[in-house]
């Protein structure tokens, strides 16, 4: 199961350059022809699926336990939050319940409360909201920079001119599964960097 994948909160990457940039430009007089001369390195390119690395199950560990603790400082809120809903829930449902019978001026006075009710409810959950995507950025922040600089040494270990990563780039119909480096990026990654190394941001 993969968890937050709204965590769009924090911007990743679309495209990670290794090296030089190969394709050079090239002069040459306007009266003769253009010509290439020399040879163009080979550029080898690789696709990463950066969704997979917040896999909860097979994903990459330091991501997913500064996730889950976010996700811990926040469960008071959400439960505030789900309390709330379940008062406005109730005072609703007994509402419709004795409004029939009952004196329009107290039915009156129950849905003014019902109604503030909700504009609390939406204000804590704007806020609660606003603070959670805000936390995301500052606990997550430093991890995908340390992944991203992990993904360079990686590249350039393994010869790889240009990665991308295929959940920001439209276009891509299919490819050799021998492309995909996500799995065995994150497997180098979790035994480099374990969960425990990297949960205070820096």
């Amino acid at each position: 199961m993969k968890i937050f994948r709204a965590i769009a909160a924090v911007a990743f990457f679309a495209v990670i350059t290794v090296g030089s940039v190969y394709a050079q430009p090239r002069t040459t007089p306007a009266s003769t022809p253009a010509t290439v001369t020399g040879n163009m390195p080979d550029a080898k390119i690789a696709l990463v699926n950066t969704d997979d690395f917040a896999d909860e199950k097979t994903g990459i560990v330091r991501l997913v336990a500064a996730m889950k603790r976010v996700d811990a400082e926040f469960q008071p809120r959400r439960t505030e939050l789900q309390g709330l809903q379940q008062q406005i829930e109730k005072a609703t449902a007994d509402l419709n319940k004795a409004a029939p019978v009952q004196d329009p001026k107290v039915t009156a006075q129950q849905n003014e409360k019902i109604e503030q009710m909700k504009k609390d409810y939406q204000r804590k959950g704007e806020d609660a909201q606003a603070s959670y995507q805000k936390r995301l950025q500052e606990v997550l922040g430093p991890v995908y920079e340390e992944i991203g600089k992990a993904l360079d040494v990686y590249a350039k270990a393994h010869g790889i001119t240009l990665i991308l990563d295929v959940t920001k780039i439209q276009g891509i119909v299919s490819a050799s599964e021998s492309l995909d480096i996500t799995r065995a990026f994150i497997t180098e990654f979790n035994s480099k960097n374990p969960a425990t190394a990297s949960l205070t941001p820096k």
